[in-house]
């Protein structure tokens, strides 16, 4: 498997090697070994999550507070999405700066977000079928949304305008985000 990190530390890209021939293909998605000497801890998933949205559809930004702050492990299972991860960790040099990738059925790359990440996506394709691992329990009441098109964040997304739910188009901005936490 192909590991590529990035700018922001803890951000991480996994390649799997595909066995292809006449039949069809295979690979391994997921092998803990690997996956937990590449993050430096043992990450234990308690959640599996799958969403399907049509094109255009921005899913997100969602981010988890402590104590259920969640690592997820994102791949998409048909079609191709834009995925994004913004670094919210409280003293990060990096706060408020993020890392876009694109996944699909096709690159079959396997992003890792972090704890301490809000993450979204928007659709490019007709639909598709996204699936994540996540390392702790969702709870609606420690869940913050942040707005996907807040002008602070800047997200160039590659469908505009995209397709928000009621939640996500009223989530916080960015400077309201960091009020909240700088107060905790």
């Amino acid at each position: 498997m192909k590991i590529s990190q990035f700018m922001i530390p803890g951000l991480k890209i996994f390649e799997p090697y595909i066995l292809e021939d006449e039949r069809g293909y295979f690979y391994e998605a997921y092998n803990k070994n690997i996956f937990d000497k590449e993050v430096g801890s043992k990450i234990v998933f308690v959640q599996d999550n799958q969403s399907y949205s049509k094109k255009g559809v921005i899913r997100g930004l969602h981010y988890q507070q402590n104590p259920f702050m969640q690592g997820k492990l994102v791949r998409v299972l048909k079609g191709k999405i834009f995925d994004v991860a913004i670094d919210l960790r409280k003293n990060s040099p990096n706060f408020g700066k993020y890392q876009t990738v694109i996944l699909s059925e096709r690159n079959k790359k396997i992003f890792w977000i972090p704890k301490g990440f809000a993450h979204g996506f928007q659709a490019l394709s007709k639909y598709c079928i996204v699936s994540y691992k996540v390392d702790e329990f969702y709870n609606a009441k420690y869940e913050i949304s942040i707005n996907p098109l807040d002008s602070n964040i800047n997200i160039n997304w590659p469908i505009n305008p995209g397709l928000l739910s009621m939640k996500d188009s009223k989530g916080i901005n960015l400077k309201k985000f960091t009020k909240i936490i700088s107060s905790i």
